[in-house]
């Protein structure tokens, strides 16, 4: 209780540099929150988007990134011939531009996609999807920001096309994209018949492991995975993890530099002090404890201001039309249990040196200190 009394008083009497030691700490949790929640947001929302209504994901073998994939006509039929298969939605995966929208992502799928019966219609029916030539179909938000309503024309890539269609899903990619039936997709884009993906249902899930060796056997070119098996696995996930984690622990040393350079000035200003408080019988165990306390202190106060931060920044970057919907703030609890981690690690890790110092001072010697 005494420790933790001398740790408010410190704190206290410096209030600026233990300002400026918790303000490191929290921009190096706002940092790590809104960067691991826009990047796990982001891929959450793209896992939803290939387990639409599926079992397993059906994808060219050995390819660097779905949008490269292709899997061809003859491959789809065979995937729907297939006894095990219950239901099979090829997807086709594109970039276009609109004026002063030069990235939108284009789905090409089938009248039949179960997406399309989940979504909310806002005008136009489902049974106008690929009724008529040179339409296309908006998400709510894509609609917004391209400022388009049903019938009008609007120029995406090298053609102008007429809105058919504009429903509402959950999905921030699928809302913010922009929909063509599947052949007309492939003819834009020139993929010939090909689409990136296939959507697997099954009639029976419990029979996975007999289409997965079923179907790579009979077409060796492509392969089928599970869907919790392909987030696991998928390369691009695993780079935007990685990198995200990378970010914010750069972002935490910063932070842990402030708390040392913090720690260590309030040592050397407070020399003459801590050898009265030697005299007065504080170990140096004592004296460290007290140091290590006041880098506790700073972390939670860092790390309430840092969530404080981040959340407000996530709040408002979700409504930023720029965005077009493609952020979405997802954090598993485990990961704002590990930003909690890191900030308590890195301010203590920032007060090792300052607290070995100070437990080391010699009264008799430091009663001289100037």
């Amino acid at each position: 209780m005494k420790i933790l009394s001398l740790v408010l008083t410190n704190l206290r009497r410096h209030r600026w540099r233990a300002v400026i030691g918790m303000a490191g700490i929290a921009f190096g949790v706002a940092a790590m929150l809104t960067i691991l929640a826009i990047v796990t947001g982001a891929i959450g929302m793209f896992q939803r988007i290939l387990a639409s209504d599926s079992h397993y994901l059906v994808f060219e073998r050995n390819v660097s990134d779905l949008f490269f994939s292709s899997v061809t006509r003859d491959q789809v039929a065979a995937i729907r011939a297939r006894p095990e298969v219950e239901s099979a939605h090829p997807v086709l995966f594109g970039i276009v531009s609109a004026p002063d929208h030069p990235v939108i992502t284009c789905f090409g799928i089938e009248a039949s996609d179960p997406r399309l019966a989940k979504a909310e219609w806002r005008a136009g029916t489902k049974a106008d999807f690929g009724a008529r030539e040179e339409e296309i179909f908006l998400g709510s938000r894509a609609a917004e920001f391209l400022k388009a309503k049903l019938g009008d024309k609007v120029p995406i890539g090298r053609a102008i096309f007429k809105v058919g269609g504009i429903f509402k899903t959950e999905n921030g990619f699928e809302d913010g994209g922009v929909f063509l039936p599947i052949a007309a997709a492939q003819e834009f884009f020139h993929r010939n018949g090909a689409a990136s993906v296939v959507t697997v249902k099954l009639r029976d899930e419990r029979r996975g492991a007999d289409f997965k060796r079923g179907l790579e056997t009979a077409e060796p070119g492509i392969i089928g995975l599970e869907n919790r098996e392909f987030n696991s696995t998928y390369n691009s996930f695993k780079i935007l993890n990685f990198t995200a984690w990378a970010v914010g622990v750069c972002a935490f040393c910063l932070g842990g530099l402030g708390v040392a350079n913090t720690m260590l000035l309030s040592v050397f200003t407070r020399i003459r002090e801590i050898a009265v408080l030697r005299v007065c019988g504080f170990s140096g165990p004592q004296v460290a404890a007290l140091i290590f306390g006041e880098a506790a202190v700073l972390a939670t106060a860092g790390v309430v201001a840092g969530f404080a931060i981040g959340f407000v920044l996530l709040g408002i970057l979700e409504r930023v039309p720029q965005f077009q919907g493609y952020v979405q703030a997802s954090l598993d609890p485990l990961v704002l249990i590990g930003i909690v981690a890191t900030a308590f690690v890195t301010a203590g890790g920032g007060a090792i040196y300052p607290a070995r110092f100070a437990s080391r001072i010699q009264p008799a010697e430091a009663l001289r200190y100037e």
